[in-house]
């Protein structure tokens, strides 16, 4: 089978998915949603210069670095007209297009009556202001990064105003702020897989003791999750309909857990390094059974 990578050629995640794909027998290609284009009236889309409707399927494992949310929602229509187009897209367009949008993963955990931190979302600085004073502490999030990218701690002491407007200068789009949950220097990431769960890891907090994240000097270790963390995690990764997710789990003062975050694409470092479990040849083994029940003859 010809599978279509979608990620960012010499990335770890990216290439481990592609030798892992090749290795269960699959001619594997990585293809960079940067790189693609439309094409009208056809319409096809093309990896410079080959369609990638000459491919059995793809599985998306990462749509790219951008905080920019239009290039976000580009590179997945991209993906719903390729999915249109007849190819089996892992996970699909329009699940995705739900988890890699903050906002609207926030709204969809809350609508599923999965428990959430306290969030605001606006764009009037005296809104979010007010909000923060609310909270007393509060996280500030874009709404398309990844790994804690441009996240900050605010407090009501601050220069709030100036805080706001670097945000929109840096184009990070909306004021999307939650109450700062107080923690024991760490958060469970919860790996979920074809709705099994796999494996868990704690990230627990370096440098910055309220942020666990390991671009902010975090590390893995692993993780034996209560069987009600297990639960919440297969609860979200089920309700976005995602073949492969991480659900990051905060637990709160008073002991109960809130459901941060679930990822779009999922992730492999957590798994491996924590917990020695190396996820990629059995997402690989997944997409492959699927694709083939789309197109048995293949």
């Amino acid at each position: 089978m010809k599978i279509a990578v979608v990620g960012q050629p010499g990335r770890w995640s990216t290439e481990r998915l592609t030798a892992a794909l090749r290795a269960h027998g699959a001619e594997a290609h990585v293809v960079d949603l940067a790189a693609c284009s439309l094409r009208l009236p056809d319409p096809r889309v093309f990896h410079r210069e080959r369609a990638l409707e000459d491919f059995d399927g793809a599985v998306v494992k990462k749509l790219g670095d951008t905080a920019d949310g239009w290039g976000v929602q580009e590179r997945v229509n991209m993906l719903r007209q390729l999915e249109s187009s007849g190819i089996s897209v892992l996970s699909p367009p329009d699940r995705l297009g739900l988890a890699v949008n903050r906002y609207r993963m926030t709204c969809e955990l809350a609508r599923a009556g999965l428990p959430v931190p306290e969030t605001t979302v606006t764009e009037d600085v005296d809104g979010a202001t007010a909000a923060v004073e609310r909270f007393g502490s509060a996280v500030l999030k874009p709404l398309f990064t990844s790994k804690g990218r441009g996240m900050r701690r605010l407090d009501p002491s601050m220069d709030l105003r100036a805080a706001f407007e670097g945000h929109r200068r840096e184009g990070l789009g909306p004021f999307y702020l939650q109450r700062f949950v107080k923690h024991p220097g760490r958060d469970l990431g919860v790996a979920v897989l074809d709705g099994r769960y796999i494996g868990a890891y704690w990230r627990v907090a370096g440098e910055h003791p309220w942020m666990t994240t390991i671009l902010s000097g975090g590390r893995y270790e692993k993780a034996e999750p209560p069987a009600e963390a297990i639960g919440l995690a297969i609860r979200a990764a089920q309700h976005f309909g995602l073949v492969f997710t991480g659900v990051d789990l905060i637990e709160d003062p008073a002991g109960r857990l809130l459901v941060l975050e679930v990822s779009a694409f999922g992730g492999f470092r957590g798994l491996l390094d924590g917990c020695g479990i190396d996820a990629a040849p059995m997402l690989a083994e997944i997409a492959l059974r699927r694709f083939r029940e789309v197109s048995p003859r293949r």
